[in-house]
């Protein structure tokens, strides 16, 4: 499923629509509707920029088991394990 924003909208958020991605992903995970894998797949940013930018929203990153799959795959497909 793909959701469409209208452009007046995204030009009444003067947000980018990368800015708007990372704010919805950011409430999502704030939410636990989203993992933090989830969030950094859909947004493209690395472990470190997430975490940034959850400390900008004051928020601490959840760790879960869908996340260290996530990594041990990321890990794993660099050859590091």
């Amino acid at each position: 499923m793909s959701v469409i924003i209208p452009d007046d909208i995204l030009q009444a958020t003067k947000m980018t629509e990368d800015e708007l991605r990372l704010e919805i992903a950011i409430m999502l995970y704030k939410q636990e509707k989203i993992s933090s894998g989830k969030v950094r797949a859909w947004t493209g940013l690395t472990v470190i920029e997430f975490q940034h930018e959850l400390a900008k929203w004051g928020l601490c990153i959840n760790y879960d088991v869908e996340d260290f799959q996530s990594d041990v795959k990321m890990l794993q497909s660099l050859g590091l394990i």
